[in-house]
């Protein structure tokens, strides 16, 4: 098994940053991508970033290229999501993923932050 540990979220006013970290502990072989997703209520999960093994090949959403930088640091197990110049709708539950595995891929999620962002 996998526990995936997120920190950093909060309270921010529009405009300003937070930095998202979410370490991976337990059964860490063969982790592959990692990423962030996000939640508001009624909506369906949304992908924000994800990064390859490696950290060679990002996407991002388009609501938040150009403000938000996703890396990892993979002798920590660690990958972070720099949010800057964020704004009221950037506000949700943000997720920590995973996927694990050789042969077939398992994705494994955290229990999420809380991003708020006044206005």
């Amino acid at each position: 098994q996998v526990q995936l540990v997120e920190s950093g979220g909060g309270l921010v006013q529009a405009g300003g940053s937070l930095r998202l970290s979410c370490v991976a502990s337990g059964s860490i072989l063969n982790i592959n991508a990692m990423g962030w997703y996000r939640q508001t209520p009624g909506k369906e999960r949304e992908l924000v970033a994800r990064i390859s093994t490696r950290g060679g090949s990002t996407n991002y959403a388009d609501s938040v290229k150009g403000r938000f930088t996703i890396s990892r640091d993979n002798a920590k197990n660690t990958v972070y999501l720099q949010m800057n110049s964020l704004k009221p709708e950037d506000t949700a539950v943000y997720y920590c993923w995973i996927t694990k595995g050789v042969i077939s891929s398992v994705e494994y999620w955290g229990r999420g932050t809380q991003v708020t962002v006044s206005s």
